[in-house]
């Protein structure tokens, strides 16, 4: 049983349930003196309280998707696996699965779009990571069948799944929705994890002997998408966006890279590389590239490239706000800078739901189809 699965959830529940009215039952015949009465009291509410905290972690992880699987919770994912995949444009990019847009239309591709569920492996970062691509209706419609689109590398934060993007944060949908309305172009959609060497958070950065996250995102997976789909090959027809880790990642990519991608959307992003657990040692004491972590030091010290950037951030509930004005006063010409500043909004799927649509039309106004 999957640790997203109903099942576990509802398991769960019931043993909490169950074992709260037995505890009511039994709870007179333990009200004597003596020790064994007392052990009994002290494990039944401990065990009543690991079930109860059990129930409720397991309805937060299923809403938000903290972890997709057991492994993932443990940190017992190393890699992606892959089977019954074929090849589809260049042999770094193999087709997994398909799956349907839950929209009108759903199951046909040109009313509906497709999501398909890709592994890329990078040609010099050697990194193999899963992706999730949405493809809009338009590119499977005959009047775009030679016609080139721009595409949007889209991702979590840390420590989410790739699914938190298609299920709880719901861009295909909100995608195919901003078209709909004429509030942006179709675009294709590159959806992941910033932890595409699980279950090491990267963070985006090449670490010294270690994966070349970095490189992966700013030179692998663009050429491997452009290679298999529809999709043109300069930095305009490119885009990145993400919310927290993956927000810095978007950030740094458009800062660090603007000849890969012309513009980037950090919601309630970090601007900085946090080095913990998680993390491990990033940088080896190579200190030129602690610094040129930190995005604020990048804005001061590096060329400002012709980029776009727009975060996001709430004056009540986001811990970010005094870094995202420190940001935007220091974005310089040729690079622009937006912002969405919310008067309330937390760290959470509720507040990025909010700013994704007018960030996706945003986008898009800065991506060229050719």
């Amino acid at each position: 049983m999957g640790l997203t699965s109903t099942t576990v959830l509802l398991l769960a529940v019931i043993c909490t349930v169950l074992l709260f009215a037995a505890t009511i039952w039994v709870w007179p015949f333990l009200a004597r003196r003596g020790w064994m009465p007392v052990v009994g009291r002290v494990g039944l509410i401990l065990t009543i309280q690991v079930l109860l905290f059990s129930s409720v972690g397991l309805a937060a992880n299923r809403t938000f998707l903290f972890y997709g699987s057991w492994a993932d919770l443990f940190g017992n994912q190393s890699g992606v696996g892959v089977l019954g995949t074929q090849a589809i444009g260049n042999p770094g990019v193999k087709l997994v699965s398909k799956e349907e847009v839950p929209v009108p239309g759903s199951g046909t591709p040109h009313l509906s779009g497709e999501v398909q569920k890709i592994s890329v492996q990078g040609e010099r970062s050697r990194i193999v990571s899963p992706a999730y691509v949405y493809l809009p209706p338009e590119y499977f419609q005959k009047e775009y069948e030679t016609k080139t689109f721009p595409a949007a590398v889209v991702l979590t934060g840390f420590p989410g799944t790739a699914e938190n993007l298609l299920k709880g944060l719901r861009y295909p949908k909100t995608a195919w929705m901003q078209v709909k309305q004429k509030k942006m172009q179709p675009m294709i959609l590159v959806m992941m994890r910033p932890t595409v060497a699980p279950p090491r958070n990267t963070q985006c950065i090449d670490i010294p002997g270690g994966p070349q996250t970095e490189t992966f995102f700013a030179k692998d997976l663009p050429k491997a998408i452009s290679g298999t789909f529809r999709v043109g090959t300069a930095a305009r027809n490119w885009g990145f966006m993400g919310d927290s880790t993956g927000g810095y990642c978007a950030l740094k990519l458009a800062l660090q890279h603007p000849e890969a991608y012309a513009a980037g959307v950090g919601l309630s992003a970090d601007y900085n590389a946090e080095v913990d657990r998680d993390s491990g040692d990033l940088f080896h004491g190579n200190k030129q590239e602690q610094k040129r972590a930190n995005l604020l030091w990048s804005l001061d010290h590096l060329p400002q490239g012709n980029s776009s950037f727009l975060v996001t951030t709430s004056k009540h509930g986001e811990t970010n706000y005094r870094a995202t004005q420190q940001f935007i006063a220091k974005v310089r010409s040729p690079a622009r800078v937006s912002s969405i500043t919310l008067d309330t909004g937390g760290h959470n799927f509720n507040t990025w739901r909010r700013e994704i649509p007018p960030a996706l039309g945003w986008l898009s106004g800065r991506l060229r189809a050719g």
